[in-house]
């Protein structure tokens, strides 16, 4: 889940934009980008009490309607189940608390231990790409706060998301079991390999970039199934992955992307090319 995530379509200035604009925002609210700490300015608030209003829920609700008509109908998400899910979720539940006013913004957001939500565009676009089916099993890479799980976990029978940093996964599940989602499965673990035992998955979503598509992710796609991935280091890109009916596999460019990196295996370049080449002809 990238820091910088702010790819849309338009390569690095665009990003760049979008940084400006989130942060531009945050600090507006009253609160340093890093940390959330007040900066002393008075937008805002009132200066009876220098703090700012309560956001109530219905606000909430209100901001993610206008994220759904800014920022995912108005560009390319046309799937209305997708739409729906992106509405159902409460984002802003899934940020801290000094970021939550901003939660619905056109932005990546920090979370902990040097992570990030991602931005609400890029999680509906992953996701319409591997076109959710009510009876599907999903496998998600990356859970970070649970975001992108929870989004999955509306559109299919049953999600396997993978955290590799343990505090994020313990908390991402505590938080699934307190919003009341039962087909949401969280395991700590190196995502690189997938989730062998509850293999083939309809779909796999990964929110972190290796430097190439992990094998045992392809290997783990049902015939017909689809895998929609980061790939790369300094310039990334959006790959969609499909294995069709007889097996044969396509990759797909979608988009520019900055994800943060994927940890543990997939930061040894040489495992697979190893493996593949004991492998006889």
């Amino acid at each position: 889940m990238s820091i910088s995530e702010m790819n849309r379509w338009r390569g690095a200035a665009s990003r760049f934009a979008i940084i400006v604009m989130a942060f531009t925002w945050t600090s507006a609210c009253g609160e340093t980008p890093e940390t959330g700490a007040p900066t002393g300015k008075s937008v805002g608030r009132t200066q009876a009490t220098n703090e700012a209003p309560q956001v109530t829920e219905e606000d909430f609700r209100q901001q993610r309607e206008l994220m759904i008509e800014k920022q995912l109908v108005a560009r390319d998400i046309v799937d209305q189940r997708v739409l729906g899910a992106m509405r159902s979720v409460p984002r802003h539940k899934f940020v801290s608390p000094q970021f939550q006013r901003v939660a619905y913004m056109d932005s990546a957001l920090p979370i902990a231990h040097g992570q990030t939500i991602s931005q609400p565009y890029i999680v509906a676009l992953m996701t319409q790409l591997v076109r959710p089916s009510p009876q599907a099993k999903s496998l998600d890479i990356g859970t970070g706060s649970g975001y992108q799980a929870a989004v999955l976990a509306e559109l299919v029978g049953e999600v396997y998301s993978i955290e590799i940093v343990e505090p994020l996964a313990n908390s991402a599940k505590a938080r699934f079991e307190k919003l009341g989602y039962k087909n949401i499965h969280v395991r700590n673990g190196d995502g690189y390999r997938g989730w062998p035992e509850e293999a083939p998955f309809d779909m796999i979503v990964v929110a972190a970039a290796p430097d190439h598509v992990p094998p045992a992710l392809v290997e783990q796609l049902k015939p017909g199934g689809r895998l929609v991935i980061p790939v790369g280091q300094y310039f990334q890109s959006l790959l969609l992955v499909e294995k069709t009916a007889d097996g044969t596999v396509s990759e797909q460019n979608i988009a520019p992307v900055a994800f943060v990196p994927m940890t543990g295996e997939a930061e040894n370049p040489q495992v697979d090319s190893l493996r593949h080449a004991e492998m006889p002809d």
